[in-house]
């Protein structure tokens, strides 16, 4: 229920300074402080004058507004049925229309409570409100009856005083604000005192606290080896004398004497395990662990382990396949650890796949790294859990967990090994879809001392490349990204945490930046963070997430969403988007011809400034093309390999590179049919060399303006103007 105080008419532009006027003395009547009353009257006038430009004539009204907590309510309602204010208040009743202009956006917050909508009685209707002071008691018919008094006998003040009374608010707003930015100063020079004697004593705590953890750590890793070579003589004599038992060595043993010695041994070997997974792992943390790095095959390595597997397949419903790994380079690591990763792996998916396949593979990766893989068709993890199956003994409840009883070291282990190798673990994972284990290894170990292990020096800048900062957590995705942009014109990055980030950003300006979600909100905060920064703010950010909220990230500023994994095509034309606004046009040359690629590069280079990639054979030009993405392709047809033809339809048929205009340049006599298929496929068709220079210039040019890179008409006028 609402209690009238005044109601005045907008009909004249003097009305709309008497209601900013009437607005502040009943602001002050009802107990608000000054800089309330300012904001009061302030929003009042806004919303008056808006009506006034608006409509043909309008009403506000000041009532007291009862409930929990009771405000003051003001409502304007113009009369005009057909004015600008309702047409934009229909099409957004809440006001955020930017038709309404930026008065109502300033009344709105100022206020309150703020509304705006069509009137059943013709024109629109504002209502804003703004909440008594909470020390204000509730105010009966009499107070209200008093105030309505007091403002009659209160006259209307003239222009004069009222630009008089406004320049003291402004006076005192200042003042005030003034002080309290005096006072803030103060409190953030008293608190920065107390932080740094904090940090202070925390810097000590916790290098006390790291001193302990590591005299913990290895008295840890010096119990379990130590425990480890303990426990397994007695588990050994358990393994043996069992059995003998089973094989009858000793005589015969009843079907029940039988059963409780196989429980036995199955819980000797159960512990075997245990104890020899928690040595392995002892001796990784302790720095023990011997790496013997030896040449050998992936496909003999995959023979090896199909051999050790498929034991475990036999009674069961699941198909192991091993994919061809022949054509893979020799790698030279540690095979032993190598197949003790891969065997944990496979271990693993026969334990939770009923039915379908596990599927072996191996693949070249990014870096010259070898990229190995066990994908299954079993119950799969939940993207929560991806992380806490590499975790120790960090085992997922589930519907198999009861009848596969594990260590839960096997895969934490196998994450250890990668690491000591200098590669990393990952998994793909999909609930009642299956299961996808990824080792990334280096082809060829190195010895820690040959690595530089510092951050920066994967971050030191190459000069002939553009900076693309990539933070992701998950070390695959990571080599994954960075496979993706290997030999094109963009240096990638990489950092996996938000410190890392923000050290790169201190010292690098990125021409974009890829930014997964991390854990606990940390991409969000990132993200708002880079926004924040003024030599940032307009760096693109493309947000890569299997979960994250679309809207949310583009609502925080991000330039792109997408959902992994991470589509190359769309990637690379991202980022070329980028490129074209400031940098040169690239254009390929592919030709086995150093002569006529010498001849055309001066040709090219007389028309304009233009980056120049050269390549003396198809398949290289294929790769450059893909690698690259240039602005233009020019292509010989005969060259030694595969021929001018293939690479052509070979361009053409690849989602990246189809949509790059080719030129071809040829000494080749082409037949009808070749030269009309040509014609389908490239944007002109050039004879080599042929003419005086000249001539040569002028074809070269009309070719680039049928491939876009030069416009003939503007260039035309510029020369005349010349």
């Amino acid at each position: 229920m609402s209690q009238p105080l005044l109601t005045l008419e907008v009909l004249l532009e003097p009305d709309i300074i008497l209601a900013r006027q009437r607005a502040r003395q009943i602001a002050a009547l009802l107990g608000f402080p000054a800089l309330d009353q300012t904001r009061i009257a302030t929003a009042t006038s806004e919303i008056a004058r808006k009506v006034f430009e608006n409509a043909s004539g309008g009403r506000v009204e000041f009532l007291v507004e009862e409930g929990t907590p009771p405000a003051l309510l003001i409502r304007i309602q113009e009369r005009s049925a057909a004015s600008k204010l309702r047409r934009a208040a229909a099409t957004d009743p809440l006001g955020a229309n930017p038709d309404l202009g930026d008065g109502t956006l300033g009344a709105r917050r100022l206020m309150d409570r703020f509304a705006a909508g069509p009137f059943t009685a013709g024109g629109n209707l504002v209502s804003m409100a703004k909440d008594l002071p909470k020390r204000t008691a509730g105010f009966t018919a009499d107070d209200l009856a008093r105030i309505s008094g007091e403002l009659a006998r209160q006259a209307p003040r003239t222009l004069f005083e009222e630009l008089q009374e406004q320049n003291q608010e402004l006076i005192r707003t200042l003042q005030e604000l003034r002080e309290r930015q005096t006072e803030i100063a103060e409190l953030h020079t008293q608190e920065l005192e107390e932080t740094n004697r904090g940090v202070v004593a925390l810097y000590a705590e916790l290098d006390e606290n790291a001193k302990a953890l590591k005299r913990i750590s290895d008295l840890k890793s010096r119990f379990l080896s130590n425990m480890s070579h303990e426990f397994r003589s007695p588990l050994n004599s358990i393994l043996s004398l069992s059995g003998f038992l089973l094989d009858r060595s000793d005589g015969e043993l009843t079907s029940e004497q039988e059963k409780q010695v196989r429980f036995i041994r199955k819980a000797a070997e159960g512990l075997a395990t245990l104890v020899n997974d928690l040595l392995d792992l002892a001796k990784v943390e302790a720095g023990k662990a011997v790496i013997r790095p030896e040449s050998f095959e992936v496909a003999d390595l995959f023979e090896s382990l199909s051999g050790m597997i498929l034991p475990l397949l036999e009674r069961s419903q699941v198909v192991l396949r091993v994919e061809d790994a022949t054509a893979l380079p020799t790698v030279r690591t540690d095979e032993g650890k190598v197949a003790q990763i891969l065997r944990n792996f496979l271990s693993n998916a026969a334990k939770f796949t009923e039915r379908g396949e596990i599927r072996l593979a191996a693949t070249t990766g990014p870096g010259d790294t070898i990229l190995f893989s066990v994908a299954d068709s079993g119950i799969g993890i939940a993207p929560a859990d991806w992380k806490r199956v590499f975790e120790e003994f960090g085992q997922i409840e589930g519907p198999l967990q009861a009848k596969s009883k594990g260590t839960g070291l096997g895969l934490p282990l196998s994450r250890k090994l990668a690491e000591l190798l200098g590669g990393a673990v990952s998994v793909r994972s999909e609930p009642g879809v299956g299961s996808t284990f990824f080792a990334a290894i280096p082809r060829t170990y190195r010895e820690p001392a040959e690595i530089e292990l510092s951050p920066e020096a994967r971050w030191r800048l190459d000069p002939t490349r553009r900076p693309v900062l990539v933070i992701e957590d998950d070390a695959v995705d990571l080599l994954f990204s960075e496979k993706i942009l290997e030999g094109s014109v963009f240096q990638v990055l990489p950092v996996r945490t938000r410190d890392e980030a923000r050290r790169v950003l201190r010292r690098v300006v990125p021409v974009a930046i890829l930014l997964d979600i991390l854990p606990e909100e940390e991409g969000w905060l990132l993200l708002a963070e880079i926004k924040a920064r003024d030599d940032l703010k307009d760096v693109p950010v493309f947000v890569i997430s299997r979960s994250a909220d679309k809207e949310q990230a583009l609502a925080l500023g991000a330039a792109e969403f997408h959902s992994k994994p991470i589509d190359p095509l769309w990637l690379l034309k991202s980022l070329k988007r980028l490129d074209q606004d400031s940098a040169l046009e690239t254009i390929l040359l592919i030709d086995d011809e150093e002569p006529h690629r010498y001849v055309l590069k001066g040709l090219l280079s007389a028309q304009g400034p233009y980056v120049i990639i050269e390549a003396f054979e198809g398949q290289d030009g294929i790769r450059r093309a893909r690698e690259t993405l240039p602005d233009a392709i020019f292509l010989d047809l005969a060259m030694p390999g595969i021929t001018g033809f293939e690479v052509l339809e070979r361009l053409k048929g690849d989602p990246l590179t189809r949509d790059i205009p080719v030129i071809i340049s040829t000494s080749k006599i082409l037949e009808d049919e070749e030269r009309e298929w040509l014609a389908a496929h490239t944007v002109a068709i050039l004879a080599k060399a042929t003419g005086t220079r000249e001539e040569m210039f002028v074809t070269i040019r009309e070719a680039l303006a049928q491939a876009g890179l030069v416009d003939l008409t503007s260039a035309s006028a510029e020369s005349r103007h010349a």
